[in-house]
């Protein structure tokens, strides 16, 4: 969006550029020579477009306004959709659908799922290089303290090896476990991680056990796991979003 940038005190305010309906006009009308000040306010008298209105009344347009009425009057033209269509092609934009040029037939479509740089791939879940750390390395390493860490211990979250020792993962749990410290949650609320973990665990190895995939059992484990994550993060965005 075209926007001018005001200063303030601490800091700029961006502002979107307001153009009266005769800009309006110039900047659509080598597109659409037939375009005429009535027309736009037809369209905004059928809700496809919104002006604002200045405190004396006169209408002005921003350049999103520009690119909506250029998508009306593009369907108009083009495809010879009737005011429902675009009206409902609208809406769904404003929904954050996906921009209709990617589409040939110019209707919005959903966007495709992405994959959230935040879960491990598949690939990243595959066992790692052997790695034994003792408890006083783990500290060393994430900054918990002695008593934090014989709390991890305590609620299952960290779990040592037959020699007391501690792999990859001890790391990431202990570094988060701090991270989450510093916002009032100790080791014992943290005890449902563990619990949901073992749950996912769970259903991982009965796939494994039930249905034949392509692929190693490693690398099938690490796919389902890889997909339990995103789906585990997905419904903790949306919840946070409610």
């Amino acid at each position: 969006m075209t926007a001018a940038t005001v200063a303030g005190d601490g800091g700029t305010t961006a502002t979107p550029r307001r153009l009266t309906i005769g800009k309006v006009l110039a900047a659509l009308s080598e597109d659409f020579p037939d375009v005429t000040a009535s027309k736009i306010r037809f369209l905004e008298a059928e809700g496809l477009v919104l002006p604002h209105r200045t405190a004396s009344g006169y209408r002005t347009y921003t350049e999103d306004d520009v690119r909506r009425l250029r998508y009306v009057l593009t369907a108009q033209r083009d495809r010879y959709w009737p005011l429902k269509v675009i009206r409902e092609a609208l809406d769904a934009l404003d929904r954050g659908l996906s921009d209709p040029e990617l589409d040939p037939g110019g209707r919005p479509l959903p966007p495709a799922p992405e994959d959230d740089p935040e879960v491990p791939r598949p690939g990243d879940l595959l066992p790692r290089p052997v790695v034994a750390l003792t408890g006083p390395e783990l500290r060393e390493a994430t900054g918990i303290d002695r008593t934090t860490m014989h709390a991890l211990e305590t609620y299952g979250l960290l779990q040592p090896d037959e020699r007391g020792h501690f792999g990859h993962e001890a790391l990431a749990i202990a570094a988060a476990a701090r991270t989450l410290s510093d916002h009032g949650l100790e080791a014992r609320h943290l005890r449902p991680f563990r619990t949901a973990a073992d749950r996912e665990i769970g259903l991982v190895d009965q796939v494994l056990a039930t249905r034949r995939g392509s692929g190693t059992r490693d690398e099938r484990a690490a796919e389902i796991a890889s997909a339990c994550i995103a789906l585990h993060v997905a419904l903790v965005r949306a919840g946070l979003a409610h």
